[in-house]
């Protein structure tokens, strides 16, 4: 049986669950997200390996229109989705080119590099938020319609529990949003106070009920009050 937990959190929202230890020890668990668009297409958010389950699911949502890496360090898997679809636009984080193996990939859209008014596209569906003063470089994002932020490191829930549902290993730690412990990684991650002040606040002011994490359990509901527990320091 597949390690993958595919499911439909929302109407077109699916997301796909699967286990990740981050430096193959501490359990985090691995999340990708695919929305199917209002006016055609799909968006994922790609975070986990596009194995043949999650392929197979994310072709019956429709063509994929865009590709989006997250962050920094969440782009090992950007490559193999380029390469399954190309036509879609790539658009990740400048500060992961460093890191990526593959050179040869080309990336249409850049947060970091592009100005920070830049329209990709599906702007009219998926608001984003680049978090420059963060560390790995996060990007946030929230799907109006469903009032759904999806992010990668900004934010955790764990332990990871549906993400190693289907595991023979077990999911551990306590690390949640409004938690002592959680405020100091995020202090002890943050480069740029002043904009992290302005984007924690952006994000807070949007209009979301759930947070769906990369790293941990989907929040279902009160999520923007989980948000603004977590960057309480730096919201204005």
């Amino acid at each position: 049986m597949s390690d993958t937990v595919i499911r439909e959190v929302v109407k077109d929202v699916w997301i796909f669950s699967r286990p990740f230890a981050r430096f193959g020890v501490f359990p985090m668990g691995g999340r990708s997200t695919a929305i199917k668009l209002r006016k055609g297409g799909v968006w994922v958010l790609a975070s986990t390996p596009l194995n043949e389950e999650t392929r197979k699911k994310i072709d019956e949502l429709g063509e994929v229109r865009y590709i989006i890496g997250a962050d920094a360090v969440h782009h090992l898997f950007l490559g193999e989705f380029k390469k399954a679809y190309p036509n879609a636009k790539l658009i990740g984080v400048e500060a992961a080119i460093p890191s990526m193996s593959d050179k040869s990939i080309r990336f249409d859209g850049l947060w970091g590099r592009d100005p920070p008014d830049t329209n990709y596209g599906f702007e009219d569906e998926i608001k984003h938020c680049y978090f420059s003063g963060f560390r790995n470089k996060d990007v946030a994002f929230l799907h109006m319609p469903s009032k759904s932020l999806i992010e990668a490191d900004l934010l955790l829930n764990l332990p990871a529990t549906e993400q190693y549902s289907r595991s023979s290993s077990s999911a551990y730690g306590n690390v949640k949003p409004d938690s002592w412990i959680h405020r100091a990684v995020i202090k002890g991650t943050t480069v740029d106070a002043k904009a992290m002040r302005r984007d924690a606040t952006t994000v807070a002011n949007w209009d979301f009920d759930r947070i769906i994490p990369c790293h941990g359990d989907v929040i279902e509901t009160d999520g923007n009050n989980m948000w603004r527990a977590l960057y309480k320091a730096f919201i204005d």
